[in-house]
């Protein structure tokens, strides 16, 4: 790394102002006031290391993501925040006497836990910290020589960062994006170019070797799709802010990021927290990616509506990712948007990294403006007993089936063994006004029970989930869904002709067969280290080879009747007659493409749907008609009609 010349002008050590991705999310006071004291929260628990910590002996939380999480400085934007409304020095103070704390004392790599990942995040914090505090009225520099020390350590955290980059993955993302805001921001430490030159195109490298080419990040964590998504913009806006030209196809390929990011959003606005990740809001970045890459679809989800204009699709399937989406509008189809209908579905690879979480055929829903049926997120990746980080990362934890109370992969720290990862594909996906079917199939190397699921979204309304499972021996199959934590202590389950009605809030669960749906205690970790309670349906098959679940997923008021459930086999067909309020649909699909009975409408199709009232049936439609990529619907007043199924 290149050595800038002695600084003769001391206001040359000031930072050149860069755009800071993090910025607006940065600004709680009470943070500020908790700093000055020496306290900090940090993975859940709040911790008095006192105004002159001790860095590397202080007794912190046993979570090794505390002193992690401290040592970032993240804290530091919070204080130049409350300085710049405040105008009161002790911010000032407090963020000047931590960072010299710090620079005396420790070296880059010096802590216990120090990684090139944390050190990368340290040098962003400080870096827009101090960039924040020059903008407050009357700021005349730092004291006590800590600029020049500021600036002599970046450059020893640039040094080992560029030495000790994490390989590859959303940690090797953050590491460059540092390495990039230090070059921008403080030239001197770049002379000849050479980090700024590096940090650029390795950036892009990451972008293409990360990001899978249907947007989906290798990780597969919606949650770190999103942190990678961060660094990946951020670097685009600042190239724009300093006239730098970032590699052909970096727009292109960082547009598919966004894409994924915009359509894994819930329609209330957050992120489900699938494979390992947080629940939470990412509609800055797609307000910054609809600046930067002119897309008035992402202003339209950034802005919850109020700009822009609705995407274009509602079921997109992202197959290397193996994430399929279903969504009833974007508030456009007579329904506000965050009150549409949503279920993201996943069979697709385990997540890079040690992330991957053994969840395959998981499905998360939400309607009404809140989600039903979550993932639970990752809560820890502490290994303490009891082993939390297990319980969140199992198969038991998500709302998929459990054979014989095992993981689909057998679990350990970090990445699994070669050899012992379960595998996921989609087995077919065909759609059609009014009816999508996405059919997915998950194989273990635990057990010889394979397990298929078709997910059915009737209508734009609601959903059916057929489970099949077949093996050559006997198995206990352990069918789970786990509610929102509002449904705590708000459950009931009804026994109903033909098999059972789960009610929690906003949401019925009718289930076919003799079964009973139990209830278990649960968890949804909305945050890391933050878990609430919540209930877990559980509905079990015991002593068989072979077992079918059929489950109606139904959006409804409190109050409102639940429908009622039939489920009829015949021939490889198989039916589902759906009545109650308002509603009187059939529908069926075949594995072997055998004839189905449509009434008005006769063919071979993967699957079909009737709606019916008074006067008998009101529109059919049938999708992958004849095997193929076509689907057929008739409509009454209307006739016939048939089209290419495309993307919704």
């Amino acid at each position: 790394m290149t050595a800038g010349p002695a600084l003769a002008d001391e206001h040359r050590i000031a930072p050149r102002p860069v755009f800071c991705v993090v910025g607006d999310s940065s600004r709680d006071h009470a943070v500020a006031e908790a700093a000055c004291a020496g306290r900090f929260t940090h993975a859940g628990e709040t911790v008095d290391v006192g105004v002159e910590p001790d860095w590397i002996a202080a007794e912190l939380s046993e979570d090794r993501e505390w002193r992690a999480e401290w040592t970032t400085f993240s804290f530091g934007l919070d204080l130049a925040h409350a300085y710049v409304e405040t105008g009161e020095a002790r911010f000032l103070a407090a963020w000047q006497r931590f960072v010299g704390s710090y620079l005396r004392h420790v070296a880059p790599g010096g802590g216990s836990d120090d990684t090139a990942h944390a050190a990368a995040q340290r040098v962003q914090n400080w870096i827009y910290a101090r960039a924040a505090f020059a903008t407050a009225p009357g700021f005349s520099g730092l004291h006590n020589g800590l600029d020049r020390a500021l600036l002599d350590g970046i450059r020893e955290h640039a040094g080992f960062i560029r030495d000790n980059l994490t390989p590859e993955g959303s940690h090797r993302t953050l590491e460059l994006y540092a390495l990039m805001i230090a070059a921008l921001a403080l030239p001197e430490l770049d002379a000849g170019g050479e980090l700024l030159a590096l940090a650029t195109a390795e950036l892009h490298a990451s972008l293409l070797a990360d990001v899978r080419p249907d947007g989906v990040h290798r990780e597969q964590s919606t949650h770190y799709h999103c942190i990678a998504l961060r660094s990946f913009l951020g670097a685009r806006e600042n190239a724009r802010r300093f006239g730098l030209v970032l590699p052909d196809g970096y727009d292109e390929h960082i547009a598919l990021a966004c894409e994924f990011a915009m359509h894994c959003h819930r329609p209330d606005g957050s992120i489900p927290a699938l494979s390992d990740g947080d629940s939470g809001a990412y509609r800055d970045l797609l307000a910054l990616a609809a600046d930067l890459l002119e897309r008035e679809d992402f202003r339209y989800v950034a802005t919850g509506g109020a700009a822009g204009t609705p995407p274009e699709r509602r079921c997109p399937s992202f197959p290397h990712g193996g994430y399929h989406v279903q969504r009833s509008g974007w508030g456009d189809r007579g329904r506000a948007l965050r009150d549409e209908r949503f279920l993201i579905f996943d069979c697709g690879p385990l997540g890079d990294g040690g992330h991957g979480h053994y969840d395959l055929l998981n499905v998360e829903i939400a309607a009404g403006g809140r989600p039903l049926v979550m993932d639970p997120g990752r809560f820890t990746y502490d290994e303490r007993e009891p082993n939390l980080r297990h319980w969140f990362k199992g198969t038991a934890a998500h709302n998929t089936v459990v054979v014989d109370g095992l993981d689909q992969t057998p679990y350990q720290h970090g990445e699994p063994r070669k050899g012992t990862i379960a595998r996921g594909r989609l087995v077919e996906r065909h759609g059609a006004p009014d009816l999508d079917i996405v059919d997915g199939e998950a194989t273990s190397t635990c057990y010889d029970a394979v397990h298929r699921r078709r997910v059915a979204f009737v209508a734009d309304e609601y959903w059916a989930i057929e489970d099949r499972l077949t093996a050559g021996q006997p198995h206990r199959y352990d069918l789970r869904f786990h509610l929102a934590p509002e449904a705590w202590d708000r459950v009931a389950v009804e026994r109903r002709e033909g098999g059972f009605a789960v009610r929690a809030p906003g949401v019925a669960l009718i289930v076919a067969g003799d079964v009973e749906p139990l209830l278990e205690p649960g968890w949804i970790a909305p945050r890391y280290a933050v878990k609430r309670r919540a209930p877990v349906v559980s509905i079990a098959a015991d002593g068989a080879a072979d077992a079918t679940f059929t489950t109606l997923v139904v959006p409804l008021a409190d109050g409102a009747e639940a429908p009622a459930l039939r489920v009829r086999s015949d021939g490889g067909t198989t039916t589902l007659d759906v009545t109650g309020d308002g509603i009187a649909d059939t529908l069926c699909w075949s594995d072997e493409r055998s004839p189905l009975d449509l009434g008005p409408l006769q063919c071979r199709a993967a699957a079909g749907f009737i709606r019916r009232d008074a006067e008998g049936p009101a529109r059919v439609r049938a999708a992958g008609v004849g095997g193929g990529p076509v689907w057929a619907g008739w409509d009454r007043g209307r006739g016939m009609s048939a089209g290419r199924e495309g993307e919704l």
